[in-house]
């Protein structure tokens, strides 16, 4: 095996792509704050694309981040260098590159003032984020600026040694407009509709508790575009950590991923940015269209599957999507009530959508598991879901399989599989939705009751009837007699 690092690259067979460019050469432009799996296999990605065409060099990116986890992940990506093996699984194939764009990982320290201390230097332009759906510190249900969190809190009492993301760019975007600098581009990269708009929302918020005049020039001077970022990349476990051995890489923190990806951008960033469009990114002002299509039908779809795979002990979406019963569920739903919700984009309708989904979840080889999928559903259901079945209730349209899909997420969150073993904790918010989900069994209703999730659904009559009727058949029935009565109607 060969270690990844800089002076080994050379040694790597000839069937492992690596940077043809020289990395003492690049210069830094973007920090990124959460440098896990989808941000090397996406944007990092990207950056690797230009600069193998020795395109703009000067956009290399720092690493960051605020969490424990972020600390673990920057020991193990400094002792290589900062290279990661990509994997990328095709139904029939097996690829590996090693990607160079990342060129420091700044530490992780309480204060996070060297953090700050990057992002006001003139050289970087860019800071994006990839945080979770659930990281902004939004209500979900009220879509409200969550002040209270005591993250939050701390930030605004202590905005010197901030605790959060968002802090920490608001600390350093008041040295910038302090010396003069001039503003950044803040760019979103989760899986959230508006996303520049929310992490715009964020960041002005918590600037306007602390300095109005701050937030009016920020919210004036810098810019946030939206985004669609897709990609499937499962979480690393020991299979993952074994496939860049197959091509000889000892390599500590590999990324695998599908053969597919997009990226789809709005063209406001305040400072410049690099030429992601000669490598396949989508420059436009219809980012809301395309997000809308991949939120609603592969993001609300990934949940209906991994939710009846839990309950049915079926362990990876591919799996799923072979499933007879599962399968059919999720065509019936997404067919019926997904899509009509959703507008075509240039090149793709939602039906030529839905095959390409088709394709991508039943690829074998990447093996998503179930459980990395249902993780957050207490976010990814508010976010995902609920927001196809607002528009459902407005025009009077079905909502019988969307009501199954809720009645299956509550019946997950109970704790156990339809075979008896355990379902381990798997959101920030479980016992409260194992909670609800022990006393739906009983009143159903009670799951709708939670607000932070439905809000005022539970006044919707037709959904909650359909609701009731899907938890009750799903807890004296089964998972599978719902799925059936549902898919042969």
């Amino acid at each position: 095996m060969i270690r990844l690092a800089q002076a080994t690259l050379n040694d790597l067979p000839e069937s492992v792509r690596r940077p043809t460019y020289d990395r003492t050469t690049l210069k830094p432009g973007i920090v990124h704050i959460g440098v896990g799996n989808f941000h090397r296999a996406h944007q990092a990605w990207y950056l690797q694309q230009l600069f193998q065409l020795g395109l703009d060099l000067d956009w290399a990116v720092i690493g960051a981040g605020v969490r424990a986890y972020d600390a673990r992940q920057r020991e193990k990506l400094l002792r290589q260098n900062c290279l990661s093996t990509l994997i990328e699984l095709a139904p029939s194939s097996m690829s590996a590159q090693v990607v160079g764009s990342m060129v420091d990982y700044l530490p992780v320290e309480d204060g996070h003032h060297s953090l700050i201390r990057c992002l006001a230097d003139s050289a970087i332009r860019i800071v994006s984020l990839t945080v979770t759906e659930g990281g902004y510190y939004i209500e979900p249900s009220t879509k409200k600026f969550n002040s209270s969190h005591p993250d939050i809190r701390h930030d605004i009492a202590n905005m010197e040694r901030p605790s959060t993301a968002f802090g920490v760019i608001v600390s350093a975007l008041k040295i910038r407009r302090e010396l003069g600098i001039g503003p950044l581009t803040c760019l979103s990269c989760d899986n959230l509709r508006n996303n520049g708009e929310v992490l715009r929302y964020s960041i002005v918020s918590l600037a306007r508790a602390v300095d109005p005049a701050l937030a009016e020039w920020i919210d004036s001077k810098c810019t946030f575009p939206c985004s669609m970022v897709d990609c499937i990349v499962p979480a690393t476990g020991p299979h993952e950590l074994s496939l860049p051995q197959v091509f000889g890489i000892d390599d500590a923190v590999p990324v695998t991923h599908e053969n597919y990806r997009q990226w789809v951008i709005e063209d406001k960033f305040c400072a410049g940015r690099p030429d992601w469009g000669r490598v396949g990114a989508t420059f436009t002002d219809r980012v809301h269209d395309y997000e809308t299509m991949k939120i609603r039908m592969l993001n609300a779809g990934h949940q209906i599957l991994a939710n009846c795979g839990e309950i049915l002990s079926v362990e990876a979406i591919d799996e799923c999507m072979a499933h007879p019963l599962i399968f059919k569920f999720f065509r019936k739903v997404l067919h019926q009530e997904i899509m009509p919700h959703v507008q075509p984009v240039p090149d793709m309708s939602p039906n030529s959508y839905f095959k390409l989904l088709v394709r991508r979840f039943s690829n074998s080889a990447v093996s998503d598991t179930t459980r990395r999928v249902a993780f957050d559903g207490s976010a990814r259901h508010a976010e995902f879901i609920v927001p196809i079945i607002r528009d459902a209730i407005k025009s009077s349209a079905p909502v019988e399989g969307l009501a199954l899909a809720e009645a299956l997420w509550a019946r997950m969150c109970e704790g156990t599989r339809e075979n008896g073993s355990k379902i381990e904790p798997n959101d920030p918010n479980w016992d409260a939705l194992l909670r609800a989900a022990q006393a739906a069994q009983h009143r159903p209703r009670t799951w709708l009751e939670q607000r932070g999730i439905y809000d005022d659904l539970t006044e919707a009559s037709p959904f909650v009837k359909a609701f009731e009727y899907w938890l009750d058949t799903i807890f004296s029935k089964g998972c599978q007699a719902a799925l059936e009565r549902y898919t042969s109607a």
